[in-house]
């Protein structure tokens, strides 16, 4: 087997939600961006779907010079969950068959937008766009790695994409805690050998605090744990936007604290201690358009530590103050 590698610059932007940039440098993320080799948009190219705003996230793409463009859906790309009604009838919320709200109009409109993100625009734009699942991909460079996507995040109010708190999509049922209340409900679940994961959103507690606390999906972050790949992207909440770098032996040492602390001040509020312990987390300057440099030697050790990004151009008040991330990481040759 080849342990041959090759360096390779990720371009990894989310939360655009209907952003044009132009090359006056008002915003961090304006024209020319610096050449990539791979572009990773992780979700919500709109404000809330539509046909015209997928064209606008399309030409928007476009501009960005990458190799490979990989794009998935967020919560607010509404037309691209098949599944999402725009407006539900009355008895959605009384448990009555969900198959009563499927419309031919919704169907339709997203059968449009799926159209448009995987057809001759999408093409002219150089933009794969995927659905959940895992992918594979080798570039002209001869870098080849396995990539999982989800667009899912769960359930707040009425956006796509969504799942039960209560419901675990990304760990198969064999890997279940046991006694655990939740169930799993993974047609897809992360595989063991993926070399990045992109998500719409965070896992819990990293790069995931906002007003409401920490949001992050909880069943994520045991994914990761067990899966541990060398890069996780995601974006969806927007005041998390930066990095961290997710050390295995660290977060061990963590997780003994934290039960300490825990048991020393059990009437704390959980909110509380997160809030806490975000304070505490090492700030990672963006050197954009300069890269972060996540190589072998130089921060990543396989399956011991993990590269988090949450890359929302958006901030808390849907204004693009964020700068994208620019990575160099080293992927396997292929043979």
């Amino acid at each position: 087997m080849s342990t041959a590698t090759v360096p390779t610059t990720f371009l990894i932007i989310s939360d655009t939600h209907d952003f044009t940039p132009t090359s006056a440098p008002i915003f961090p993320l304006h024209l020319p961006t610096p050449q990539a080799d791979v572009l990773l948009h992780s979700g919500d190219l709109t404000s809330v779907g539509g046909l015209p705003s997928f064209r606008k996230a399309l030409t928007m793409l476009a501009s960005i010079p990458a190799e490979l463009k990989l794009v998935i859906a967020g919560n607010h790309d509404l037309h691209l969950d098949p599944s999402h009604r725009t407006e539900k009838p009355a008895n959605h919320a009384s448990g009555n068959n969900p198959q009563d709200d499927e419309r031919p109009e919704d169907l339709e409109y997203h059968a449009k937008a799926m159209g448009l993100m995987t057809g001759e625009l999408a093409r002219q734009a150089g933009v794969t766009y995927l659905v959940e699942g895992t992918h594979e991909f080798t570039l002209a460079s001869g870098a080849t790695f396995k990539i999982y996507v989800s667009p899912y995040t769960p359930e707040f109010g009425d956006w796509a994409f969504s799942y039960a708190q209560s419901e675990d999509r990304f760990n198969p049922p064999e890997d279940m805690e046991k006694g655990s209340k939740c169930k799993s409900i993974a047609t897809n679940p992360i595989p063991d050998d993926v070399d990045i994961v992109m998500t719409h959103g965070p896992p819990q507690g990293i790069l995931d605090l906002c007003m409401a606390g920490n949001v992050g999906c909880p069943h994520l972050l045991r994914a990761m744990k067990r899966v541990r790949p060398m890069l996780h992207c995601f974006g969806h909440v927007h005041e998390g936007s930066g990095i961290e770098v997710v050390d295995r032996k660290i977060k061990e040492k963590e997780a003994v604290k934290e039960k300490e602390a825990m048991e020393r001040n059990r009437g704390a509020r959980r909110k509380n201690e997160a809030v806490l312990r975000a304070f505490e987390m090492e700030w990672i300057e963006n050197p954009y358009p300069e890269a972060w440099q996540w190589r072998v030697g130089k921060g990543f050790r396989k399956g011991e530590t993990t590269l988090a990004v949450n890359a929302s151009i958006m901030d808390g008040d849907y204004r693009p103050r964020n700068a994208p991330w620019r990575v160099v990481v080293d992927l396997r040759k292929a043979v």
